[in-house]
């Protein structure tokens, strides 16, 4: 683990966003997405993305969600291909330009959440019919299902909407061949993320995936994998011990900075926000970092400095810019 004043000297040179002349830019909740000669450049900025707004910028954040992708892209690669091509640099990936399908492929193993698209919020509601999924009754909160099961939603920029497998078909989103396809894979990814993390002491509880194809329509793995901002993930150690206590499960997540804004404003409505603590910065730098290593089993190798000049130096030395 890198120290906390490594973490303190990056908070000045986080990335917020990026100005590269790579082509058509479209400005990401946490990346900045370039379109240039059939390739698409993904850049994970440091922004910390809640309430339809950005909180702060991370240190070392962007970092963290490019190299935990790759390293599960590379565990994965035997199921799927995905459409990674190159890692210029430790916040970029260049893949390959997909059509994408209109469709996030939520997979749960767990019953949990509170959002409004959470399995828990319907089930504790009295659905137990869950997005082509027939629920059991008697279910607790961060119960595990007896099987993973996908809960699709449609794809957007604003809200995204619950959706059944039947429906996507229906409108045309996919063609049953594709949804067949995609649907197995995706709980074949699933299943290697919980074995994997499973192996290094975490429990994979919840994801999302999306695909693509291409002109031949072949299927491809695409945007992220597996990373903190995709994924729940909790302490397996403790996990059953806490469940019969009917406590919540021991976790490693961001919702510490969330409840601090939470209590000091209207997140939704201000103008204007707070400006967030520099311990706290720094403490959700360190737990981005510490779950790279706990799902990686690699240490942390931080690149420091001003990360945009480094991503330029970087994609001019492979010949991108």
């Amino acid at each position: 683990m890198i120290s906390e004043q490594e973490i303190t000297m990056q908070i000045e040179d986080t990335l917020r966003s990026t100005g590269l002349d790579l082509g058509i830019k479209y400005d990401g909740k946490v990346r900045d997405v370039y379109e240039k000669d059939g390739k698409v450049f993904l850049i994970a900025t440091d922004r910390q993305s809640a309430f339809d707004c950005n909180l702060a910028n991370i240190p070392l954040k962007g970092q963290v969600l490019t190299q935990t992708s790759i390293f599960w892209f590379e565990k994965t690669s035997d199921i799927i291909k995905n459409s990674v091509i190159d890692n210029p640099d430790p916040n970029t990936v260049v893949k390959k330009k997909l059509n994408v399908f209109p469709v996030e492929f939520v997979v749960r193993g767990y019953i949990t959440g509170v959002t409004s698209t959470a399995a828990w919020t319907a089930y504790s509601k009295g659905e137990r019919e869950f997005c082509g999924n027939s629920l059991p009754e008697g279910m607790e909160k961060n119960q595990k299902f007896e099987k993973p099961i996908i809960t699709p939603t449609t794809k957007s920029d604003d809200h995204d909407e619950k959706i059944t497998p039947k429906e996507i078909v229906e409108q045309g989103l996919m063609s049953q061949k594709q949804w067949d396809y995609v649907s197995g894979k995706a709980l074949e990814i699933f299943k290697r993320g919980q074995e994997i993390s499973a192996e290094n002491g975490l429990i994979l509880v919840d994801t999302k995936y999306e695909f693509g194809y291409d002109t031949d329509g072949e299927i491809y793995l695409i945007d992220e994998i597996h990373t903190p901002y995709s994924s729940r993930y909790w302490i397996k150690e403790s996990y059953q011990e806490r469940f019969d206590k009917g406590e919540e499960p021991e976790n490693i997540d961001k919702e510490f900075l969330r409840l601090w804004f939470k209590e000091r404003c209207d997140p939704y409505n201000d103008p204007e926000l707070p400006d967030a603590p520099k311990e706290l910065v720094v403490e959700l730098s360190k737990r981005y970092i510490t779950l790279y290593e706990m799902i990686t089993s690699k240490t942390f190798k931080a690149q420091s400095g001003k990360v945009e000049e480094r991503i330029q130096k970087n994609l001019e030395y492979q010949g991108y810019l």
